[in-house]
Formats: structure tokens, sequence, C-alpha cells
């Protein structure tokens, strides 16, 4: 039995991966201070006897009890309209919060796991993103918080693993969605299904040329414990970009949803926001050659459990 510790285990992405680990056997503790994550999206693991909750800020020293076998770190607001509501605490997380689980991992010796993101390649000027793209970031946008965090704390990590010897990983996640997103975290997939589900029109900012690739959590869950679990080689410490590379337009996605909403639902234009990426497609030939991973749920099947889990949270 692994004791694994998942801060911003209340989040999205963190309540998943807390599933993963129990499921398979292994002690979890979440860490998190639910000012985004919550606390219901770890209701159904409460009495599970290897499962332990922990409400703490880790922007302040923090210590678990006991060995631990894994430290992942995916503490952080994650949508726009919890990084622009939050933004002191978005950079404080990426760059106090990081340091923090690094010592963590310091102290129990543990293998260490950074959530990253594919704003650490801004509005990018490579299509798709390879992991050696540096980037063509906005440094004092209001995206900055989120991105200049998260590349910070990129930095941080390899400079854990060269200077303390640190066994860390670092996966660049794009576009996720399924069940258990905020219906108001203003990400296109909650915020689209949520205006069909409840009759509003669609929004598409700007023209609706720019490009996501979607990919279904379950998907992503299993490329990151792919690379958690990976054998330790000099490569495998780099950042791996994790996501889905099917590219789709937004007005494309937008049609799609609108599809499953009937005849009655229309979409409506508004200004695009300052630095929103205009492409955004993962390569991810990395992944294939080191952990043999690819995304497998197709786009309609996806949805169509994310619509369903939204349509309970509704009703």
């Amino acid at each position: 039995m692994k004791t694994v510790v998942i801060t911003g285990g209340a989040g999205f992405l963190g309540s998943h991966l807390c599933d993963w680990w129990l499921d398979q056997g292994h002690r979890v503790m979440a860490v998190d201070n639910l000012i985004t994550g919550s606390a219901a999206n770890l209701a159904h693991r409460k009495d599970h006897p290897h499962f332990e909750f922990a409400r703490l800020d880790i922007t302040e020293p923090f210590d678990v009890e006991g060995p631990v076998d894994l430290v992942l770190n995916f503490a952080s607001p994650a949508s726009p309209v919890d990084y622009l509501q939050f933004p002191l605490e978005t950079l404080a997380v990426g760059s106090r919060g990081t340091a923090n689980a690094l010592q963590l991992a310091v102290r129990k010796e543990a293998r260490f796991l950074q959530a990253s993101t594919s704003e650490c390649y801004g509005d990018p000027q490579e299509h798709p993103q390879k992991e050696t793209y540096w980037g063509n970031v906005n440094p004092v946008g209001p995206r900055s918080v989120y991105d200049e965090a998260k590349r910070f704390g990129e930095a941080l990590v390899m400079a854990y693993h060269r200077a303390k010897g640190v066994d860390t990983r670092i996966v660049r996640i794009f576009n996720t969605y399924g069940p258990r997103m905020k219906l108001d975290d203003g990400r296109v997939v909650p915020s689209l299904i949520h205006q069909m589900l409840t009759g509003q029109p669609l929004t598409v900012f700007g023209d609706g040329s720019q490009t996501r690739s979607f990919c279904y959590v379950a998907d992503l869950v299993e490329g990151i414990v792919r690379l958690a679990e990976a054998p330790e080689s000099p490569e495998i410490h780099y950042p791996v970009n994790l996501g889905n590379p099917v590219e789709m337009s937004i007005l494309r996605f937008a049609e799609v949803i609108a599809a499953m909403g009937g005849k009655g639902t229309r979409i409506e234009f508004r200004p695009l926001p300052e630095d929103d990426p205009k492409q955004r497609q993962p390569d991810i030939a990395r992944a294939r050659q080191m952990l043999g991973w690819s995304p497998r749920v197709p786009l309609e099947e996806g949805l169509r459990i994310t619509v369903d889990y939204f349509r309970k949270i509704l009703s």
C-alpha cells in the first residue's frame, strides 16, 4: 500500500485522482483549503478507511504523519473566473505552496508530480505545441497570475530535482472536461453546457475561430498515473504534455453543444478576452513514446456523461 498526498484534492482533477489511488488499494490524504475546491467532490469517500482529508492552506508550511510515497501538487485556482478572483492566492500557491509541497517530498523522500498547464505556452506561435516550445506569454496581462505561477512552479520543481535530488515529474495539462467541474468556473465546456441546459444562448467569444482540444477526465487521469508511476530516467523529469490532439474551433464545439440542446438553442458572439489563446493543441508524441498513452474516449461519449452529470446537479 502506497501513501499518496494530493494537494488540491477537493478540486475537479484532484478528486478524480483521489478516487483512482483509493480504488487501487492505496492510502490517500487530500489537502485543500476549499477556496475553489468542493468538499462535495470527496463526500463519497469520507468514510473510506484509507482516506483522510486535511483542510489547510499549503502556502503555509505543513506536514503529514507517517511515510509518504508520492506527492501530487494540484493546488491552484485553475479557471479564469477563479484565478482572476484570487490573483494573489494563485501566485502564492504557485510559488510558496509549490515550495512547501516540495519540502514535504524532501522530508518524506517521496516522488513528486507537479500539475502544470498548457497556459505555459501562452498565445502560442508554434502549432501544435511541443514541450520544447518556450511559449509566448504576456507577463503582465490579466492571465499572467496563473500563467507565470505555473511557469515559476515548473522552474522550482526542476531546481529541487537538480539541487536536492527529488524524483520529480511535470505534467502540462491541456483542456480537460468531465464530471465535478464547476458550472460557473468560466471554462468553455461547463459554461456552454450550463447555458444549453438552462435555455440560455451559447456564448462564443470573438468569431469562434480560436481552437481548443478537449480531453475527457478519465483519459487524463490515466496519463497522470502513468507519468507518476513511470520508472525514473533522465528524460522523465522534463514536462510532458497530456491532452487530446484532436483540435476543433470553439464555434464548432458550440455547435455540437447546441445540437444536444435542440432546435431552440442559439449561439451569440461576444468580444474576445485579452490574451485569450488563438490556438491550443498538444503534441503528445512524448507521452506516446514514454508512457504509451493517448486519449481514447470519443468527444461525444465524454460529453454525454458530462451533460448527464450537470443535468443532475441542476435538477
